[in-house]
């Protein structure tokens, strides 16, 4: 098995934001099993495997094959928080100004989400067409 099943581990668990000992009673593992497998002093047989990808409700090959690191993002911290802020007051709008319906039904939190997390790629891709648009060729870094 290679490296990668370690990370696999620890960024499920703490997505899920799970302490080694809560994965544990949850797979019914001794806690330090977790930590020998988040540091890969030890290495889950095949059925343990499955159990963590039942657990974390991912597929299988998620926990085994290498992870694709993210690629740096174009924004600055600053940007990203300007857009977090945007995003926040316009969430704010949407829920000051009464429920959110689709079809005559209340938005579920699902809708909601999805429609944050659009208008959040909506924001950021105006941002970056604006920051190519807008800053001074002498400023640009290409």
């Amino acid at each position: 098995m290679s490296n990668s099943f370690p990370e696999a581990l620890k960024r499920l668990r703490a997505k899920k934001g799970l302490t080694q000992a809560e994965l544990a009673e949850g797979l019914g593992v001794a806690k330090s099993t977790i930590s020998m497998y988040e540091v890969g002093a030890r290495e889950p047989d095949f059925e343990m495997l499955e159990n963590i990808a039942d657990f974390f409700n991912v597929d299988f090959m998620e926990l085994v094959r290498p992870q694709q690191p993210e690629p740096p993002s174009p924004l600055t911290k600053k940007e990203q928080r300007d857009i977090a802020r945007d995003l926040e007051g316009i969430m704010e709008q949407l829920d000051g100004s009464g429920d959110l319906m689709f079809d005559g039904d209340p938005m579920s939190a699902e809708a909601r989400e999805s429609i944050r997390a659009a208008m959040k790629l909506g924001l950021e891709a105006a941002r970056l067409k604006n920051k190519a648009r807008f800053t001074p060729k002498k400023y640009r870094k290409e």
